[in-house]
């Protein structure tokens, strides 16, 4: 079980990869690869989740002597990048630019603080409150991904159905790690800090942070890049 973290992770970009040849187009390419690398840098803080959150065997030790490990950055990249794409790859969505005129409406004057939302709420949970990291990532992602849909409810649709994207396809994901590496969960997680529940042998709290990742970060292209989906009902500017 040494390398199953890293082998798991390396699965991970496969599918990127996979999702990645089968998306034509060039922006949408672009859209998995710039939002990819961005999630990869969340990679970097690794050592908040080891060993209170798990505490896998990882290359050269690293998570164990420093906190930090390659596979994280490895696992967050795909994750990005497959989480901002695959609601417009299954359901074949193009974007177009918001118009300028638009950028002014009142939930628009709010861009910054729900760009920012998810961090601040994470660290204010992280150094203010005693519960497990895994729990203010959790809630952050959450209050971010509703803060994401005040500002722009037009994205609504794509940040639901997503949620649920994004939690069948991590569910399925992990369902390969239980059938790999019998037994690996329980030697790996935390189980004892966190609720120690398990379906189908995958831990709630990793299931409840795919569907609020999936959430939250099917949004952050569009918001980003004031951009919003062709042929969408809804305006812009509609709160409701």
């Amino acid at each position: 079980m040494q390398y199953a973290w890293f082998i798991w992770s390396l699965l991970l970009i496969a599918v990127w990869l996979a999702v990645y040849c089968a998306v034509r187009a060039k922006d949408k390419r672009r859209e998995m690869l710039v939002v990819g690398l961005w999630t990869a840098l969340t990679g970097l803080a690794e050592p908040i989740f080891v060993p209170e959150y798990w505490n896998p065997p990882s290359l050269f030790n690293l998570a164990q002597t420093t906190g930090f490990d390659i596979e994280s950055i490895i696992f967050s990249f795909g994750t990005g990048g497959l989480a901002v794409i695959l609601y417009e790859w299954l359901f074949r969505s193009t974007h177009e630019k918001m118009p300028q005129s638009e950028h002014h409406y009142p939930q628009h004057q709010h861009h910054l603080l729900a760009t920012l939302s998810a961090p601040i709420v994470f660290l204010v949970l992280f150094f203010f409150t005693n519960i497990n990291a895994i729990y203010s990532v959790i809630i952050a992602l959450t209050a971010g991904g509703l803060a994401a849909w005040y500002c722009r409810p037009d994205l609504k649709k794509k940040m639901l159905a997503s949620a649920l994207i994004f939690l069948g396809f991590y569910s399925a994901y992990f369902l390969v790690l239980v059938a790999l590496y019998p037994g690996y969960v329980e030697q790996v997680w935390n189980l004892a800090a966190l609720s120690g529940i398990l379906v189908a042998g995958i831990p709630l709290e990793e299931l409840l942070f795919a569907a609020s990742f999936g959430f939250l970060w099917s949004s952050v292209y569009e918001h980003f890049t004031w951009r919003g989906l062709k042929n969408n009902k809804l305006k812009y500017a509609q709160s409701q």
